[in-house]
């Protein structure tokens, strides 16, 4: 499932790893016959005595479950890719694929750790937080905390150390699974993210830079928020000072239950900037069990691509409010294919839980089984219809992407686009143009998206594909394509040569 938002604004989406390792998309499962632990009980909370006025009192929870958090140090070897290794070293050392320009730049350079500068491996490091979820040794933490690492050292407050086992990681929900060889360990209650109250207050606890079992406090300030990090969490959003260093640490309630797991920030500086973000402990704990039991954890798909329904569109579609997910592209012999979605569908509600902003739909879907039926509410051509959908395995998409191809479908751009139809026409009220239903390659790069309205390349208005075709073709090395988003025009350069 693809999900775009369709707003210019672009804030930094933070990991909050000191010195992150490794790249995007990599998982790291410790062999092919990782042990399962054994389970152990759960510590369960007590009543806690409450502190001035009527507030939580942090000291107590900090005192009874501070010891079941740890600090994880981790280290890899990385090999450098040829083409980038000239380019790292002239940025300071800095990993592939991190722009110089980037507003995230200063947080890399800073937090990555010593890089060598000439050719072969790279030696990394990283820093992070974790909990102990059973008396044996099992531990919870961030996957972005474990990846590409080589060595995992779990350091307890009473300053022993143990070199960890990573039974599995799961990239899609940031949660990873560690072991430590020791019993008798203490561990932290596990509460329910679903409970919890905007407005709440909440504590954290972790080793920002470094610094072990730092405790910071604030509230809930929203929950479900869905992130544009193709991630299948509905996170916590809380105004508690997080920093790199705080992932895959424990965010507590006020009855000192666990209900998240620490994980990223929003932030124009690299640093805490009052957004933080934690993965809610059930998504948790349902993929920990699945990787205890497996080693990994599956997710299902269902094949479409999505935008956010604004006002505009709830209008064009004649809905009574702007919630739901709006199908741009359906895959070809997919789930949703087989089940008769469309492109132009709205789909608001899924086994009966409402879909109100268009992320909710792979927070949903992400956390069903493989294989499984749901039932999808759909709004089309002015009336609800009702689907059944057998959800398909999301460990297969890139596969079935690859198969299918967009190169010679979709040109050197890498646009896949329709006309405008007459009814579109007349409520847009535009005369022109094609709709981009699927993008990839140069214009996803440059940052066109599903549902934008091609008006003109070149300057030269286009109606057809084969106007299109043509202007690409006569053009060398790059386009400028006119692009109409949200009632807005501007001019997108991109480069096909």
């Amino acid at each position: 499932m693809n999900t775009r938002q369709l707003t210019p604004t672009r804030l930094v989406l933070a990991l909050l790893t000191a010195g992150v390792l490794g790249g995007a998309g990599a998982t790291y499962v410790a062999g092919s016959h990782a042990r399962a632990a054994a389970p152990a009980a759960v510590a369960h909370a007590t009543a806690l005595p409450a502190g001035a006025n009527g507030a939580p009192d942090f000291s107590a929870i900090t005192d009874r479950y501070g010891p079941a958090v740890v600090n994880i140090s981790v280290s890899g070897v990385k090999q450098a890719a040829a083409d980038d290794e000239a380019p790292a070293a002239a940025r300071g050392g800095l990993p592939p694929g991190v722009d110089p320009n980037d507003p995230f730049f200063e947080f890399f350079r800073r937090f990555q750790g010593p890089q060598p500068r000439g050719q072969g491996d790279e030696v990394v490091r990283g820093q992070g937080s974790g909990f102990v979820v059973s008396a044996d040794g099992l531990i919870l933490t961030n996957a972005h905390v474990v990846r590409d690492a080589s060595e995992v050292i779990v350091k307890l407050t009473d300053r022993r150390e143990f070199k960890a086992k990573v039974l599995g990681a799961d990239t899609k929900t940031d949660v990873a699974v560690l072991k430590i060889d020791v019993q008798n360990l203490p561990t932290v209650p596990l509460g329910r993210a679903r409970d919890l109250k905007v407005g709440e207050w909440v504590l954290a606890i972790g080793s920002p830079f470094g610094f072990e079992n730092s405790v910071t406090a604030g509230v809930v300030s929203a929950k479900g928020r869905s992130l544009p990090d193709d991630s299948f969490v509905p996170f916590i959003q809380t105004d508690v000072a997080v920093n790199p260093g705080n992932s895959g640490g424990p965010l507590f309630n006020s009855r000192g239950e666990v209900v998240g797991i620490n994980a990223q920030i929003y932030s124009r500086s690299g640093g805490y900037q009052g957004l933080s973000f934690a993965i809610p402990i059930e998504l948790a704990t349902q993929v920990k069990d699945q990787i205890v039991a497996t080693g990994k954890a599956r997710h299902a798909r269902l094949g479409v691509s999505i935008q956010e329904v604004n006002q505009t569109l709830a209008d064009s579609f004649k809905l009574d409010s702007p919630e739901g997910a709006l199908v741009s592209a359906v895959e070809p012999g997919g789930p949703a294919a087989k089940a008769g979605l469309k492109a132009g569908d709205v789909i608001r509600q899924v086994n009966g839980q409402r879909i109100v902003a268009s992320g909710d739909l792979p927070a949903l879907i992400g956390q069903s089984a493989p294989g499984s039926q749901v039932t999808l509410e759909v709004w089309r051509q002015g009336r609800r219809e009702s689907l059944t959908a057998q959800l398909g395995d999301a460990g297969e998409k890139k596969a079935q992407v690859a198969q299918a191809g967009s190169g010679a479908e979709q040109g050197k751009l890498g646009l896949a686009l329709r006309p405008l139809q007459a009814q579109e026409q007349r409520e847009g009220g535009v005369s022109q143009g094609l709709v981009v239903v699927d993008v990839g390659g140069p214009a996803e790069r440059a940052g066109v998206q599903p549902g934008d309205l091609l008006m003109a390349v070149n300057g030269t208005p286009v109606q057809s594909v084969e106007q299109v075709r043509a202007a690409v073709a006569a053009s060398a090395k790059s386009v400028a394509l006119l692009i109409r988003r949200d009632g807005d025009t501007l001019f997108v350069p991109v480069r096909i040569g």
